[in-house]
């Protein structure tokens, strides 16, 4: 009877055992030689490109403030738009549940990722002393002015390699979808990059420049958003045949009919002056261009993940 009694919980615990053993030796194997999922693999490719927006965006918001243009709002803006960013890019290197994001293990990309980081330590501050303060000075302009393109650059090229690992193993169904939801993903942030330039010019800040690469910025947002619906063999674009993303694109189309000439002007080298009517209307019509080029992003995202 002694023997019949100790036997029971002896056999619970060597079940305990080898459930344990299960759960820590085989499931890490499995998930290490699966990595991430096609879903997966889109919300990264959406979410690292969204990264390059928000780096314009906020870049954008600090031009309002420095302008005067409903100072208030865009404060709220810029907290929210760098609060986001920095949570994204923890989220890209450790995984967030909240963001539906798998950590990164790929170390050139973690390398990379390193890069952003060294950046986002010197921009930052400038944006927490601008959000204390409530007011831009002449010299933060300058420091966003200078560092916010290596910061778009550095998270470019970490989008890159994203893309590249996409492609090998996390898209199956159509890996064409990487280039797309790169590129898609990419006009977000033209639509804040092409803003933030005009801004700068209504500014007074390198005004030669900025119109060059407005110039630039709006050529290539316009190329790409035709490349989207009919295909590009140069930028590695197919033709897109879904016809709610058709859709969704025509309306981005009919938005961008009406900035278009806003940033066309800005860029015009007979242009001496901006004035606030014309600042105005680019601070509201800027956004609903953003966030129906982000609907169809969602839609290119929504494809690679079946």
């Amino acid at each position: 009877m002694l023997h019949t009694k100790s036997s029971k919980p002896l056999q619970t615990t060597g079940a305990l055992l080898l459930a344990l053993l299960l759960l820590f030796c085989i499931v890490p194997v499995s998930l290490a030689s699966d990595g991430p999922t096609s879903a997966e693999y889109g919300v990264v490719l959406n979410l690292s490109g969204k990264q390059r927006m928000l780096s314009q965006k906020m870049s954008k918001e600090i031009m309002l403030v420095a302008l005067g243009i409903d100072t208030e709002k865009n404060l709220a803006n810029l907290a929210k738009t760098s609060g986001l960013f920095d949570k994204t890019l923890k989220g890209l290197r450790n995984g967030s549940s909240e963001l539906h994001l798998p950590p990164t293990n790929a170390k050139r990309i973690l390398r990379q990722l390193d890069k952003v980081d060294t950046i986002w330590a010197g921009f930052y501050p400038v944006v927490q002393a601008i959000l204390k303060s409530k007011a831009v000075t002449k010299d933060q302009v300058a420091t966003m002015a200078k560092n916010n393109l290596p910061l778009l650059k550095e998270m470019n090229k970490a989008v890159g390699l994203y893309e590249k690992d996409a492609k090998k193993g996390g898209l199956k169904s159509d890996p064409s979808l990487a280039a797309t939801l790169n590129l898609s993903g990419k006009q977000r942030m033209l639509t804040q990059k092409m803003s933030k330039e005009f801004l700068l010019v209504a500014y007074g800040y390198n005004v030669d420049d900025n119109k060059l690469s407005l110039l630039e910025t709006y050529s290539l947002f316009e190329r790409t958003l035709k490349g989207l619906r009919d295909g590009d063999e140069t930028l590695g674009l197919s033709a897109t045949t879904q016809p709610r993303i058709l859709a969704q694109l025509a309306v981005v189309e009919g938005l961008w009919a009406k900035f278009k000439p806003i940033v066309t002007y800005g860029a015009d080298p007979k242009t001496t002056s901006i004035p606030k009517e014309k600042i105005e209307v680019l601070a509201n019509t800027n956004l609903p261009l953003l966030k129906n080029m982000n609907k169809a992003v969602g839609m290119y995202a929504k494809e690679a993940g079946k």
